[in-house]
């Protein structure tokens, strides 16, 4: 794959993403900046005003960048798992069954449930349930839970480890080089 195509896709979404954070910007977790949020000029003040929005909002793109990565450099790429209703996993690499979470911040047994039986279903199916977060200040109980419902779960630096590995594309460097370029005016 041509770094140059496969930059011009990912900057597409940085600039779809930048573009709705434009239009919808709102007059206790770390008080750290993400690689996503620096990409945006967001801090942690803008962030807090509508934690909602912006956790949601920066979850979308960060899969979106994610699975497009993946589906640009992967030849063993596949799409979601669906069950029904269910979304299993949000892509396929091979016998790695991804689910992208920009941070975990729920511990409420509904959605820890939903994660075990994902699990569980997902390596039934043959494949290796993988977690990839791109925050670190997830709530420890959470992350447990996943753990021991069956994923591997990679946060921060270890999810960049895991996707330089598969895709060959460095995208903390990536990301870190598009800082401010997609800032949100406020």
């Amino acid at each position: 794959m041509n770094l140059d195509i496969l930059s011009n896709f990912l900057e597409r979404i940085l600039d779809e993403c930048g573009q709705a954070f434009e239009a919808k910007v709102f007059s206790g977790e770390s008080s750290e900046e993400d690689d996503l949020m620096l990409v945006f000029g967001l801090t942690q003040a803008n962030k807090a005003e509508n934690k909602q929005y912006w956790g949601r909002e920066l979850g979308i793109c960060w899969q979106r960048i994610v699975t497009e990565l993946c589906r640009q450099t992967c030849n063993n790429f596949g799409g979601p798992i669906r069950e029904g209703a269910d979304e299993l996993c949000d892509l396929i690499v091979g016998k790695d069954a991804i689910d992208t979470k920009y941070r975990i911040g729920s511990g409420d047994s509904g959605t820890l449930k939903k994660f075990k039986q994902y699990a569980a279903r997902l390596k039934k199916l043959g494949y290796r349930p993988i977690l990839l977060i791109l925050r670190k200040d997830n709530l420890p109980a959470a992350i447990t839970a996943c753990t021991t419902g069956g994923w591997t779960v990679t946060t921060d630096n270890e999810t960049y480890k895991y996707l330089l590995e598969i895709t060959g594309l460095d995208l903390k460097s990536w990301l870190k080089a598009r800082r401010d370029r997609h800032t949100v005016r406020h």
